[in-house]
Formats: C-alpha cells, structure tokens, sequence
C-alpha cells in the first residue's frame, strides 16, 4: 500500500470504530506537524516580525479582549 487511492480503498474496508481511531491519530499527527513547524519558523526568525508587531500593540493598548471580539461577531 503506497498511493493514496490504495490507503483510501484500504480505509474504506476498515470498521467504523477502526476509522474513528483512524481519525484521531492522524489529528494529532497533524497537530505535532504543526507545532514542529511553529519551532522551525521561530528558530529562524520566520516570525520575529509579527511578534514584534504584537507586543508594540500590546504596549500601545491597541488590542481588544476575546470576549469583546466575540461579543461583537
């Protein structure tokens, strides 16, 4: 089993329970791909000027609560 249309077929015969299983690991599989790359991205400095940005407009007071956003959607 190496393409995905062989995956795909082969999920397909799996029971419910077995697809649900499935499921959850390939989340979290995909979460710790995320965070891998969230490191990779800071390590570099991919992200130093969004952070920056961030924290001047957290020093300006120019950010609005969570609640306050969502109350307002």
């Amino acid at each position: 089993m190496t393409t995905l249309p062989e995956i795909e077929a082969a999920i397909k015969q799996l029971p419910e329970g077995d697809i649900r299983q499935l499921s959850v690991w390939l989340q979290e599989y995909l979460d710790e791909m995320w965070d891998r790359q969230i490191e990779a991205d800071l390590a570099l400095g991919k992200l130093d000027k969004l952070i920056a940005k961030t924290e001047a407009e957290i020093a300006d007071r120019r950010v609005r609560d969570l609640d306050e956003v969502l109350r307002s959607i």
